[in-house]
């Protein structure tokens, strides 16, 4: 950094920077802004392509595709009449001409699909992105520019801030402490450990970002932002082992392949042995007829055996909530009937066009007529799949995860925000709530009920009017100087509307500046 334009220290601590657009500026570029780079989301074609590896589409299009070069090809006239009629089949010549219209129908039918799909989760990812950059953006800090106390965006603070903290903060950046007043900091989410750590000045003054303000204020002077701060530093190792992980696959791919090359010549070398050793083995046993000797062959256990089963196992399961794992196992046991019956329905057209053809009728087999019988199987085939596609209920699940979605959407309007879509329908299982009442199921604010004011006890709270004016005056006075500077009460945001409260403690004073 140009100490040219740095702050000496003394001034930021009392007066923090000075705000300048040209040094706060300058700061980003030296130390980075104060923001994570949050993972690349896949594109369209990415999301295309995924919807293809659906195994009921590949179905439909291997089938769509040799329906529809079959439907170009006409045997000779001469022997038309000698290729038989089915239930469904060509019937007459304007039928057989528009027979590439199933095919392509298909095939238009699959892309429709494909792209639904993955419309709706590009869509799905937009909006969750675009509500985590409106979280984002409406996360503010308070800092110290040009000795006034400001809130700036959290994206806006910059090495060398001077940013003041209090209790219920979310530490935005990594500091080190300048001034503490009895600050206790919560590090689970970092250490794991559950008690709160005390920070002074002489003990333990770096606050890492990422962790909360459990009590006490104090101001922090700015040391690391965005990546280079604890946080930061966290999710690009996880970026990273990710990044790892994708290389490692490819890795494992190319080495698979390989075995695979080195185990194909160690099975022909092993071959060569075994012939060696029968060679042997029989001119032993020619020598050692008399005896009534057995020759026994040992085979090599194979060592991979199981292995790719093993990988399977330690692959990771996508999680899925519990109503969406009992409504895919329910769409699996359909399926399989489903599957069932589409077989049937195959096997059962193509028993009756081959009843049909060659014993009622009485046709004999021509060789012509072979793409022909053909492009009837492909037929049958495509109504199996038909069947099997109507059958397989794959938007269940699906509907759980749209009708979440929905569910969140309208509960951000009553300012409900739901990170996990689960919890909507664990929430919605629930029918008892066992819970300690204290600070969980009440508003969690502190309220006057009693006071005791000029020898006098008040059991219910008075009225301004009706305490002496004096007195009022030394409780207005007495409030106001054991108050923090950070202790305020903000008026509501909506008409009838609770009152927010700031207190360096968990509403001690609040509740007095509340009251006056």
């Amino acid at each position: 950094m140009n100490t040219a334009h740095a702050e000496p220290p003394q001034r930021s601590k009392a007066s923090g920077l000075g705000g300048h657009a040209d040094d706060i500026a300058r700061r980003k570029e030296e130390f980075g802004q104060n923001v994570i780079p949050p993972k690349k989301p896949k594109t369209f074609l990415q999301l295309v392509w995924e919807a293809l590896q659906d195994v009921t589409l590949i179905i439909l299009e291997v089938a769509a595709i040799i329906s529809l070069g079959l439907s170009f090809y006409r045997p000779p006239d001469a022997e038309r009449e000698n290729c038989g009629k089915a239930a469904g089949g060509v019937e007459d010549e304007g039928e057989a001409d528009a027979g590439w219209i199933e095919g392509a129908a298909i095939l238009l039918s699959v892309v429709c699909v494909v792209l639904v799909t993955a419309f709706n989760d590009w869509s799905k990812e937009k909006q969750f992105r675009g509500l985590q950059s409106r979280i984002e953006q409406e996360q503010k800090f308070t800092v110290v520019r040009g000795g006034q106390v400001i809130q700036i965006h959290v994206a806006e603070i910059v090495v060398g801030d001077v940013a003041q903290v209090k209790y219920g903060d979310l530490l935005p950046a990594d500091g080190v402490l300048i001034q503490g007043n009895d600050l206790k900091i919560d590090e689970s989410s970092l250490t794991g450990e559950s008690d709160h750590v005390k920070k002074t000045l002489d003990n333990d003054p770096m606050l890492l970002s990422g962790t909360h303000v459990m009590e006490g204020s104090g101001k922090i002077l700015i040391t690391a932002v965005g990546v280079n701060s604890q946080t930061g530093i966290i999710f690009t190792l996880l970026g990273a082992e990710e990044d790892e992980d994708d290389d490692e696959d490819e890795k494992a791919e190319k080495e698979r392949k390989k075995r695979e090359k080195e185990e194909k010549k160690k099975e022909e070398k092993e071959k060569k042995d075994k012939l060696d050793k029968k060679n042997k083995k029989e001119e032993k046993n020619k020598k050692g007829k008399s005896k009534g000797g057995a020759g026994v062959e040992m085979q090599p256990l194979n060592s991979d055996d199981g292995g790719e089963e093993k990988k399977k196992a330690n692959l990771p399961k996508k999680e899925k909530s519990v109503l969406q794992g009992k409504l895919t196992k329910l769409a699996v046991q359909i399926g399989k009937a489903g599957l069932f019956m589409s077989g049937l329905t195959v096997i059962i057209l193509i028993t009756l066009f081959m009843v049909d053809t060659f014993w009622i009728q009485g046709l004999p087999w021509v060789a012509d007529c072979t793409p022909i019988y053909i492009q009837f199987c492909v037929k049958f085939f495509i109504i199996g799949v038909t069947v099997l596609v109507v059958a397989v209920p794959e938007g269940l699940p699906l509907a759980v995860t749209i009708s979440l979605a929905y569910s969140v959407k309208k509960m951000m309007k009553d300012n409900n925000l739901v990170r996990h879509l689960d919890a909507c329908e664990t929430m919605g299982n629930a029918t008892a709530i066992c819970s300690d009442k204290t600070g969980t199921l009440t508003m969690n604010r502190m309220t006057v009920v009693q006071a005791y004011l000029g020898d006098r006890h008040y059991r219910v709270v008075p009225e301004p009017d009706l305490i002496p004016g004096k007195v009022l005056d030394l409780l207005i006075m007495g409030i106001g100087v054991n108050c923090a500077y950070t202790s305020k009460i903000m008026s509501p945001e909506k008409e009838g509307g609770l009152p927010a409260k700031w207190a360096t403690r968990p509403n001690v004073p609040c509740w007095a500046l509340s009251w006056i």
